[in-house]
């Protein structure tokens, strides 16, 4: 295919081919036929056939592949992808929690207390005890 004329696909089209005698996949906005690839990728056919069905840039690019594995991937191109087609990316953003007491002190306090407290009343009853014997 020459520049002018890349062929342009749908997500859902790009996911049709999740095999391993047809696998594509999504990476920079290309398509990627990488059928003949599965068995020579040295991270294995699995990673690749997991990262169908997918926009599969951010794994690709968290691997950090070499130069030269970019320059191969020319060779796999197929076309491009239909930006409107990718399901636009979420920010997560976690659950709202109770606050949390870093210090801890008042509860530390309390435990201490619930401690000391029936400790100090047993010792002024055996105190009281031993005085009013000895009177």
């Amino acid at each position: 295919m020459g520049e002018g004329e890349a062929k342009m696909f749908t997500l859902s089209q790009v996911s049709e081919h999740n095999q391993a005698h047809d696998c594509w996949i999504v990476i920079n906005g290309k398509v990627y036929d990488v059928t003949k690839f599965l068995e020579d990728h040295p991270g294995g056919d699995e990673v690749l056939l997991s990262s169908t069905g997918k926009d599969a840039t951010d794994d690709f690019e968290n691997v950090g592949h070499s130069e030269s594995a970019r320059e191969m991937m020319e060779q796999y191109y197929v076309g491009e992808i239909d930006p409107t087609t990718i399901p636009k990316k979420t920010k997560y953003t976690p659950p709202k929690q109770p606050h949390y007491n870093q210090d801890k002190t008042s509860e530390f306090i309390i435990k201490i207390l619930q401690f000391l407290v029936p400790l100090a009343i047993l010792g002024l009853a055996v105190g009281i005890r031993i005085y009013t014997k000895s009177v």
